[in-house]
Order: structure tokens, then sequence, then C-alpha cells
């Protein structure tokens, strides 16, 4: 089984890239989904959070509010290390456990789809990084068109993640997003060409 680690900034076109390697036939571990499945109520990791950041950070329903414990952490260096110490491990851990499920099933090639794979130091599950880039300022712009935030709102937001050439650096494969749809497309086309070739690690 060959695993990839996709990863890139807000609106990079990760999640674009992942679909198109689906439709090739990859199974796509989504780690934004599975923190959504942690985050409901009566999980482990629920628990730590609220024991860390107070019951407030329960919806009704007892789920984790992730828009209200983003606003807790942002721009606080210390509740954001504090946040990322709990839930980094455990989402490796369900990571590692969903990557070993479709190894069982004998699954060719997954995708684990990861927005800080590299941050949250995940590389050591999968066979190659893929990093989807684009610059800064396209990301400002998609931010601001399609999450309807202002310029400042939306530079703050890029300026808080790993800068892109920092990500490229531990950058097995490059995909270029700032191009029509179609090339990254073509780019995904002929990466997959060479998945099937390539030397497995067990």
């Amino acid at each position: 089984m060959f695993v990839i680690g996709l990863t890139g900034g807000i609106l990079s076109g990760k999640s674009t890239i992942a679909q198109m390697l689906a439709e090739k036939g990859a199974a796509v571990i989504d780690a934004d989904k599975l923190a959504h499945e942690a985050y409901k109520p009566d999980t482990q990791l629920n628990q730590e959070l609220v024991d860390e950041f107070g019951p407030d950070i329960r919806k009704a329903d007892g789920s984790i509010d992730r828009k209200k414990l983003s606003r807790i952490v942002f721009g606080d260096e210390k509740a954001l290390a504090r946040l990322n110490a709990i839930v980094h491990p455990r989402m490796k851990e369900i990571a590692r456990g969903e990557i070993e499920r479709f190894r069982k099933k004998g699954t060719r090639v997954v995708v684990l789809e990861a927005a800080l794979l590299i941050e949250a130091a995940w590389t050591d599950l999968v066979n190659e990084v893929w990093v989807a880039l684009t610059p800064p300022d396209i990301a400002v712009q998609r931010l601001k068109e399609r999450g309807g935030l202002s310029e400042d709102e939306a530079r703050a937001r890029i300026q808080a993640q790993l800068p892109p050439a920092e990500r490229a650096k531990h950058a097995d494969v490059i995909i270029n997003t700032d191009c029509d749809k179609s090339e990254v497309r073509a780019q995904v086309d002929k990466l997959w060409k060479t998945v099937a070739n390539k030397e497995v690690r067990q």
C-alpha cells in the first residue's frame, strides 16, 4: 500500500486534489472529518478539551464548538500550544488506525489529507508528502471571495499558517494550484502514473 500525505494551506486546493485522486481509485482519509468525529460527545478528546478550556466550548448537543475553540486560541500562542498538545497526538493515532484499516482491506493507494500534516509531525505515517502550493495573495483573495472575510482577516489567517516556502521544504511532491483546474488535473494525472511504479515502504 502506498500512503500519500496531502497538505497545504487554507484554500490551497488540496481538497480538489484529494477528490481527483479519489476519482482514480485512491482511498481518502480527511483529517478534518476525523476531527469532527473525535469532537463528538462522549469521546476522550472531547472531555480532554473541556477539561482544558472549560464547558463553554461545548455546543448544546455536547459536541465541541470548533469555531468557539478557534476564537479562544487564535492569536494566543500559549493557548494554541495547549490545544495542539492535546489534539495532535490523539488525532495522529486515529489517522494511524484508519490507515491500518485500509491496509488490512488491501487498498492500493491511500491519501491522508491533513492541513497540519507537517506541523503535527504526522509525516512518519506516509510514504510521500504532497504539498498543494498557491501564492499567499491568491489564498487571501480566495478567502475574501469564498469565506466572506475582510482583507485584514484573510491575511491574519494566512499569516498564522506555516509559510509556503517552509511547507515546500518538507515536500516530496509540489502541486501548483495557482492555475486552471484543468492544469491541476494534468499534474495529478502525471503523478498518478508514477505512484504504481514507486517502491512502497511496508
